[in-house]
Parts: structure tokens; C-alpha cells; sequence
């Protein structure tokens, strides 16, 4: 009782054949990697950065333009109470014998909010000779306005 060749061939070629079709039938049906490459994925997590930063950028922009703003343009309340303070204070100035500040000149802020152009002059002339600070100073005294507001202001002179 022996084994030859001829039976192992008919017993080891079918399993062999059955194993190749059993991994070709599972090969065949594995569910297939439907996911992003990392191409893809680079792509979309650039993409995703790039608004986000944009969209950082976008409101630092309109904080820094509303800053800017509240700080060179008052609302309508405030240049309005500061023209009631102007003509308040005008009396008060020609009593303290401030150079450009005599009876029958225009108030410093005039009605549409800008300043008027003599003190603007003034500033301007005190800035280009090296005199920052004594063009604040006048810019305070002139318009009661905040350090900050005079400082930027003047700094853009």
C-alpha cells in the first residue's frame, strides 16, 4: 500500500486549485479602499487652512478698521457733543489768551467734523519742525480729545 505519484498529484493539484480560487474569490470581493489618497487629503487640509487663515486675516483686518475708526471718526453722538463743547469752551479760550483761539476764529473741529485748517497748519508746521508733543498738546487743548486720538493723529501728520 503505497502512495505514488499519480495519487498525490490528484490529491495535492485539486487542493491547490481550491485554495487559488478561494484567495482569488476573496481577493476578488475584499471591499476596496474608497478613501482619500494622501494627495487628496493634503489638498483638502491645505484648502481648509488657507480659509481659516483668510478668514483670520478678513477680522483682524475689520477689527483693526474699526479700531482705526472709533478712534479718527466719532459717531454722529460724539462729534456732536464735542461741537457743544467747542462752543461751550470758546469763551473760556479767549479768556486764557491761546494764540488762535481769539473771538470771531473758527472753532477747532469745525461742523463736518474735520479740523479746522488753521490749527491743521499749525500741527503740521510743529510736526515737520520736531515738536510732536507740543503739537499734541495743541491738539488736545484745542479739541479736548483723548491722548490716544491726538497721538494718532499727530503720528499721521
Amino acid at each position: 500500500m503505497g502512495m505514488n505519484f499519480g495519487d498525490v498529484l490528484t490529491i495535492v493539484l485539486p487542493l491547490l486549485v481550491l485554495v487559488g480560487l478561494l484567495w482569488a474569490l476573496t481577493a476578488a470581493f475584499k471591499p476596496r479602499d474608497t478613501g482619500l489618497s494622501d494627495a487628496e487629503k493634503y489638498q483638502r487640509e491645505l484648502a481648509a487652512r488657507s480659509a481659516a487663515h483668510q478668514a483670520s486675516q478678513v477680522q483682524e483686518a475689520l477689527a483693526l478698521r474699526a479700531r482705526i475708526e472709533a478712534t479718527t471718526k466719532p459717531s454722529q453722538n460724539v462729534a456732536s457733543q464735542r461741537e457743544q463743547a467747542e462752543n461751550a469752551r470758546t469763551p473760556i479760550q479767549a479768556q486764557t489768551g491761546r494764540p488762535g483761539s481769539q473771538t470771531g476764529q473758527q472753532p477747532a473741529v469745525l461742523p463736518n467734523g474735520q479740523l479746522n485748517p488753521q490749527l491743521a497748519f499749525e500741527l503740521q508746521n510743529l510736526v515737520r519742525s520736531g515738536k510732536k508733543i507740543e503739537a499734541i498738546k495743541v491738539l488736545r487743548q484745542a479739541t479736548h480729545s483723548d491722548l490716544l486720538t491726538a497721538k494718532n493723529y499727530v503720528d499721521r501728520l
